[in-house]
This record gives structure tokens, C-alpha cells and sequence, in this order.
């Protein structure tokens, strides 16, 4: 992290630098950009090889408008993301894509910002994802160790100090769309330990395809409910090498 000052935040890191971009784009006071959410961990591990082939048919921007549309059932009704801001090879997909990994494990491709989620017979569900930048970036394998709904934030000490008006969150944020761990949260271990690497959502569709975080995956909430209806605690994570 050289001599760069930072936030921590949740377990996670983020960069005095963004938070001063996210003031100066005139965000609300007191509360936290997603793109502010980031992760870091020092966990490097060995490189594992493993490659996809997409099929020829993709989501045109019509059906894409209807997959990300709004979800008013929700806790917290979550509106429809502009898929004007994605790329359309973000769009969720089924892809043709050999592994020798289970079904149902997912894949983090940072490189290419894909996760993967292995459905069998040589297919895979693929959705497009924001990154982690160089320099916090790891690989290897871990499982979701717990997941959670509209989860609650805390702030640590370490960022109140920085941010006082964080202070009012002391005792807990709670769910809503305003909280930086969004509608859901897969938290990923190793070995019985958190890893501090997470896949959450996101409600920023210019944030999908580009390397804003100190090491967690974020998808845009249709996608993450998606996954997370599928993920059972347990089950097998593999994060490529960028």
C-alpha cells in the first residue's frame, strides 16, 4: 500500500483519494459510494489455469432493460439500472466454458471482470463484474464462509477517525441502498478464516468492467440476487490471477 493514506472500512480498505473524487461529485454527506467500498487482501496464492469460450448469442439491450429492471419486492424496492452504462458482453449470459470444477462452484475472473458461477455439461453462467485494481489483486481457492441479506455495516474506529460524520454508524448501518454491501454478501474464507474478500452488489452500472477496488467483486444487484439464490454457504470459490 507504499505510504498512500487509507480508509479502512468493514474489513476492507479504500483510498482517501476516492473519497475526496466521490465529494467532489457532489455525493451525499455521510454516506458511502459503492465505489468507495473496496476491498484488500495480502493473501497471494498459487496461479490456476482455466479457460472460457463464449456461445455466439448474447442479451440484446431490450431483454437486458427487462433482466435488470426493477425490483420492487425487495426490502428495499431496488430500481432498474441504466444498461445504457454497461457493455453489452457484461450482460448476464450462459456460456460455453470447460473446467474440471464441480457445478454450482463459482469463478472470479479479474482479468476479463467475469464471475462464473459452473452450471455443468461444459456450461457456465457468466456476469460481469467490477475488480479490484493492480497491486490489490490475489488468487486462488476459498468457499463462501457466510452470506447475508440487506446486511448491516459497521464502521471501524480507524474511519471514524478519518470521517466523523461516520460516526453516527458506530453502532451499525442498516440495510438499504444507501448501505455499501447492498442487497447481498457473499463473504469468502479460507480454512476457517475471512479472507477479506467479498462479492456484493452494486447499484453503479459504470463501475461493471473496470478496476475500482482493493480486491472485492461487485455485481449489479439483479445479477448478485441471481447468484446468491444459488450459493449455498460452503460452497467452492476459485479467483483467478488478473
Amino acid at each position: 500500500m507504499g505510504n498512500s493514506k487509507i480508509m479502512i472500512m468493514d474489513g476492507g480498505i479504500a483510498d482517501d483519494d476516492e473519497i475526496d473524487e466521490a465529494s467532489r461529485l457532489g455525493r451525499r454527506p455521510g454516506l458511502l459510494d459503492r465505489r468507495s467500498f473496496l476491498f484488500g487482501s495480502a493473501v497471494g496464492l498459487g496461479a490456476l489455469g482455466l479457460a472460457g469460450c463464449v456461445t455466439s448469442d448474447g442479451m440484446s439491450r431490450a431483454e437486458a432493460a427487462k433482466v435488470y429492471g426493477p425490483v420492487p419486492d425487495e426490502k428495499f424496492p431496488i430500481p432498474a439500472a441504466d444498461v445504457s452504462k454497461i457493455d453489452p458482453k457484461y450482460y448476464r449470459r450462459t456460456v460455453r466454458y470447460d473446467t474440471n470444477e464441480a457445478p454450482g462452484t463459482i469463478i472470479v475472473d479479474p482479468g476479463n471482470y467475469y464471475v462464473y458461477r459452473t452450471e455443468g455439461d461444459g456450461n457456465a453462467t457468466r456476469y460481469g463484474a467490477n475488480v479490484g485494481r493492480s497491486g490489490f489483486l490475489w488468487s486462488g481457492d476459498a468457499y463462501v464462509g457466510r452470506k447475508a441479506e440487506w446486511p448491516i455495516w459497521t464502521p471501524p474506529k480507524e474511519m471514524i477517525q478519518r470521517q466523523p460524520e461516520a460516526g453516527k454508524y458506530a453502532g451499525g448501518m442498516p440495510g438499504g441502498l444507501d448501505n455499501p454491501l447492498g442487497a447481498r454478501t457473499l463473504y469468502l474464507y479460507q480454512n476457517g478464516v475471512y479472507t477479506l474478500y467479498t462479492v456484493y452488489s452494486t447499484s453503479d452500472p459504470e463501475s461493471i468492467g473496470t478496476n475500482v477496488t482493493s480486491g472485492c467483486t461487485g455485481l449489479l444487484s439483479q445479477d448478485m440476487i441471481d447468484l446468491y439464490s444459488r450459493t449455498p454457504v460452503k460452497t467452492k470459490v476459485v479467483v483467478l490471477p488478473a
